[in-house]
């Protein structure tokens, strides 16, 4: 289970909200090196702080990433991955210029796919069990 200090606190909520996210590239070529993950890293946390989100944990291969992330409530998922995968790409394609040629003519990084999974907290069964034993509200 969370622990007392993953609790994050907003005006009118405490929450723990974590996502599995991972982004591919487009037609999965095998674009990124090193420095490029590097920057993404980078990148990627700067437009979490514009979010009030956390980049947690970051890593990577030649044609994917991966991200953990703790967001607040009031930002939809959705809209926090087309930031990401927006600013991401055309700070790369500024930062590093040409660094694959297919990316020059194509203008685009990433598929526009991604796949993102909640995480974190107690299990699904656990949960289930107790709001099952919650005691009912006498008539």
């Amino acid at each position: 289970m969370t622990q007392e200090t993953d609790y994050r606190r907003g005006r009118h909520c405490v929450f723990a909200i974590h996502a599995h996210l991972v982004f591919v590239t487009k037609y999965r070529r095998g674009v990124f090196r090193q420095e490029h993950l590097d920057s993404l890293h980078r990148i990627l946390a700067d437009v979490c702080k514009d979010f009030d989100a956390e980049l947690i944990e970051f890593n990577g291969e030649r044609d994917h990433v991966h991200l953990l992330i703790n967001y607040p409530p009031k930002v939809a998922l959705s809209a926090l991955v087309n930031s990401l995968k927006g600013v991401s790409s055309r700070l790369l394609r500024k930062e590093f210029g040409d660094f694959h040629p297919w990316l020059k003519r194509r203008g685009v990084l990433w598929s526009p796919s991604y796949f993102a999974a909640s995480c974190g907290g107690a299990p699904i069964e656990i949960l289930r069990q107790y709001i099952e034993q919650q005691q009912a509200v006498p008539a």
